[in-house]
């Protein structure tokens, strides 16, 4: 069965004070206690903030390092999973009830890729 790695985007300048509200952490987990109990959940995580990240660059046969934050990037990973699903239209509907977890007020985005196996 194919896997799929879903990357949770959100621009960390408007991320709402606090972070995510109890009724969400409960919504989330509930979620993603049913997603696991269905066998599809391999890996799940959110990522610490770029603040606390660096980038290495690869160009011209030379290596760079650039502490974050990342100040010129607007959206930015806050998260990922690692789901086996049947195909990508399962996947997206997974992806699609855990964005609808978050309140209105969250500006939020998934990319949804299968991971390339071989």
């Amino acid at each position: 069965m194919p896997r799929f790695l879903t990357m949770i985007r959100i621009d960390e300048n408007n991320v709402p004070e606090g972070g995510p509200s109890p009724e969400l952490q409960e919504r989330m987990g509930k979620l993603l206690e049913e997603i696991t109990k269905a066998g599809v959940m391999l890996d799940t995580a959110g990522l610490a903030p770029t603040s606390q990240g660096s980038r290495v660059h690869w160009e011209g046969g030379r290596i760079s390092v650039t502490d974050g934050p990342f100040t010129e990037t607007k959206e930015v990973i806050g998260g990922y999973s690692i789901s086996q699903c049947k195909d990508m239209a399962e996947a997206v509907e997974w992806t699609k009830r855990f964005l609808q977890t978050h309140e209105p007020y969250w500006t939020i985005s998934a990319e949804v890729r299968q991971i390339e196996e071989g």
